[in-house]
């Protein structure tokens, strides 16, 4: 069996899944350039240096909203994590890139050409749909003739999709995921406490007390940050009720977004969908009491996914070790020309 690497260009992480070790290799989606154009650190290197490095290094995200837009520096960085951190064999291999279903055929071309373009003569590059990816990786078997309908909150985007018989009925890419929630208790805790917290902090207070709803056992957690009227840097104790204040509407957005594909569902497939329940799944499925939270806006069952981060990069393994879902990755030429 040739080697294989299937390939999930997230906003905030990059997920590899290598055939064989069956491993999922994670590294923060995140490059840090100096002079320009040198990249001087990536992946989770480049990301401890976000919001701290000092003018001459510039650290950013190649991927934002779903989609590439720093395609130069991405190149280089994906191969240097496959070459250095996956070890992997690229000559000859089967290569398979998850993209978001809700974007232009030229922006799906830009994932293809990444290795494409390059010297490594890859026996096979595919691309594979998001939302077939997650649907696989939970482990749902997307060939039947069956509704499933999939909520993938990741960093900069929200996926909701409704598939059938190994297609997509319905489709909604949010631009807004979990760093629309971190940049909201930021704007909050600025607003209401003049208190002003980087970026990472929001992350980390989010992960660690954030709450789909409200708390009933309080609980807090002690940070830096900056008053904005004096300037200087000050303690203060963060509640989990502050946390749920400031993302409270963003998650409220899409619980709407979910209802009103729902109203969209064809009536045979909205029975499957009652039935099975709602399968949550990425980076921001694992905020506290989410599922209840949809749950309640639905009235219908919320399936979390165990390994939300994964899901896609395992998906991308089952097509290419499982025959019968083999058909789910094309290339950009069959995919034009068909």
């Amino acid at each position: 069996m040739t080697t294989g690497y299937g390939i999930d260009m997230g906003t905030g992480n990059l997920k590899i899944y290598a055939r064989g070790s069956g491993e999922v290799i994670h590294e923060a989606d995140t490059i840090a350039i100096v002079e320009g154009n040198q990249m001087y650190a990536y992946g989770d290197e480049a990301y401890s240096m976000f919001e701290k490095a000092p003018e001459t290094i510039e650290v950013s995200f190649p991927i934002v909203g779903g989609v590439i837009a720093d395609f130069d520096n991405m190149q280089t960085m994906i191969l240097e994590v496959l070459e250095n951190r996956v070890k992997a064999r690229l000559k000859g291999s089967d290569i398979i890139i998850a993209v978001p279903t809700d974007i232009t055929e030229v922006e799906k071309k830009a994932f293809f050409d990444m290795f494409a373009k390059t010297k490594i003569k890859a026996k096979s590059i595919r691309l594979c749909e998001k939302p077939l990816a997650d649907a696989l990786g939970m482990g749902i078997d997307v060939s039947e003739p069956t509704g499933v309908m999939v909520v993938d909150m990741g960093a900069d985007t929200t996926e909701i999709s409704v598939l059938s018989l190994g297609g997509l009925v319905l489709s909604q890419l949010l631009p807004f995921g979990g760093n629309k929630l971190d940049d909201s208790i930021v704007t909050y805790l600025k607003r209401k406490y003049n208190l002003l917290i980087g970026m990472k902090t929001a992350k980390g207070l989010k992960e660690s007390i954030g709450s789909a709803k409200e708390p009933v056992e309080k609980t807090s957690q002690v940070i830096v940050g900056r008053d904005v009227v004096s300037g200087l840097p000050i303690e203060m104790e963060v509640t989990d009720q502050m946390v749920y204040e400031g993302i409270k509407d963003d998650l409220e957005n899409i619980g709407s977004s979910i209802r009103m594909i729902l109203e969209k569902v064809p009536p045979e497939l909205a029975k499957d969908i009652v039935h099975a329940g709602i399968y949550l799944t990425g980076g921001s499925s694992r905020i506290k009491d989410i599922a209840d939270y949809f749950s309640e806006l639905t009235n219908i069952t919320i399936n979390v996914a165990e390994r939300g981060e994964e899901t896609v990069a395992l998906g991308l393994g089952q097509v290419l070790n499982e025959e019968r879902y083999d058909r789910y990755g094309y290339t950009m030429r069959s995919r034009i020309f068909s």
